[in-house]
């Protein structure tokens, strides 16, 4: 069973996240304009490992559980 997510560990994976993806050419990104549709492609491929990881309800993080 995934551990839960922290606002430590929420921090540390985001860290890492960015720091893996800015090395990362994405090529079904290439050619696309739109600044929305780049942030929630990010955003999902984010959920995606944070959930394959961590136990939590999207959207909800609470400090202290």
């Amino acid at each position: 069973m995934p551990n839960p997510l922290t606002v430590q560990l929420l921090q540390n994976e985001a860290s890492s996240f960015v720091k893996a993806q800015s090395k990362y050419a994405e090529p079904s990104l290439f050619g696309v304009t739109d600044g929305k549709a780049v942030g929630t492609f990010l955003e999902h491929k984010f959920q995606e490992t944070l959930q394959s990881r961590y136990k939590y309800v999207r959207g909800k993080l609470r400090q202290g559980h």
